[in-house]
């Protein structure tokens, strides 16, 4: 039987949310899923239910998710080999193929996820309502094959989606003008469709605690990060790796419109609810300093 301190807390934990979901009542929030969340069945139930809880308390969340790591799986199961430039899957007619049966089936599983919670979901890739338009992206001129470079973002079937009571689930597969299928880096679909649409924040989940002022440094981790300092650390070169290109994305988003775009630990339980709904957070925020306005002091 829980003790008398134990309920109390409790109800501090609700007490201490309230600001939060007054605050974000009745806005967008976009969650880039991906990474080891991705992969481990309890951390997608607690993604999953984190969502929920944040549409069930007056948020209007949207999935944007990857599938990289499946992707790949199933390309060596069938004997193709994953080519990457500069982080970018080299994508020919094969593996673009494979690619959207891959994030088809994760995408259906989430909507699965989110209906066996009692909420409603719907499944689309950016194919469906001309909602991601694409041309074809190169690397430094150099051909990399059916990988698409977002040109323009069409909102009307995710807010027809939201006004009628549900989450959308977002593929980045889009098309280009003759429709063919493009595969889409699933940062880049989340920031643009994040940016398209107004969000109040956009959440990446990652493999990482968030970013770090000098990356061998593990106490060095920057709980907010103004779009100044942003530049400082992408000009000095100690952002590097996968995170270097989600960082820009991220300066990207804010300057854009988006208010607040947070960086966090996919592998820790709840890590959702632990950074919308207390007052230190978790990860990394990426701020315009004017527009700041919760969770940590600006440094």
């Amino acid at each position: 039987m829980e003790t008398m301190e134990q309920i109390l807390f409790k109800a501090q934990t609700l007490i201490e949310a309230l600001p939060y979901i007054q605050k974000f009542n009745s806005k967008k929030v976009v969650v880039k899923y991906g990474g080891s969340a991705m992969l481990d069945t309890d951390l997608q139930k607690n993604v999953i239910k984190d969502v929920v809880l944040l549409k069930l308390v007056g948020m209007q969340p949207i999935i944007v998710h990857g599938g990289g790591k499946e992707i790949t799986k199933w390309l060596g199961l069938l004997g193709h080999e994953s080519k990457f430039i500069e982080g970018l899957r080299v994508t020919d007619e094969q593996t673009m193929e494979i690619a959207e049966m891959v994030l088809g089936k994760v995408n259906k599983n989430l909507v699965q996820m989110v209906e066996g919670l009692g909420m409603k979901a719907v499944g689309i890739s950016g194919k469906d309502g001309s909602t991601l338009k694409v041309k074809r992206k190169t690397i430094h001129g150099q051909d990399i094959g059916f990988v698409g470079n977002i040109k323009e973002v069409n909102v009307d079937l995710i807010n027809t989606l939201i006004d009628n009571d549900f989450i959308p689930v977002i593929a980045p597969i889009g098309l280009d003008n003759d429709y063919q299928s493009y595969n889409i880096n699933a940062d880049d679909a989340a920031c643009a469709v994040a940016t398209a649409i107004g969000a109040e924040k956009l959440v990446f989940l990652t493999d990482m605690e968030g970013v770090y002022a000098n990356p061998e440094d593990e106490t060095s981790l920057l709980s907010v990060l103004t779009l100044e300092k942003a530049d400082m650390l992408i000009e000095s070169g100690y952002v590097g790796g996968g995170m270097l290109p989600k960082l820009k994305n991220c300066v990207d988003a804010v300057r854009n419109g988006v208010n607040r775009v947070h960086i966090l630990d996919g592998r820790i339980p709840h890590c959702l609810l632990l950074e919308f709904f207390t007052d230190r957070g978790i990860g990394t925020a990426i701020i315009d300093k004017n527009r700041a306005f919760e969770h940590e002091s600006i440094q």
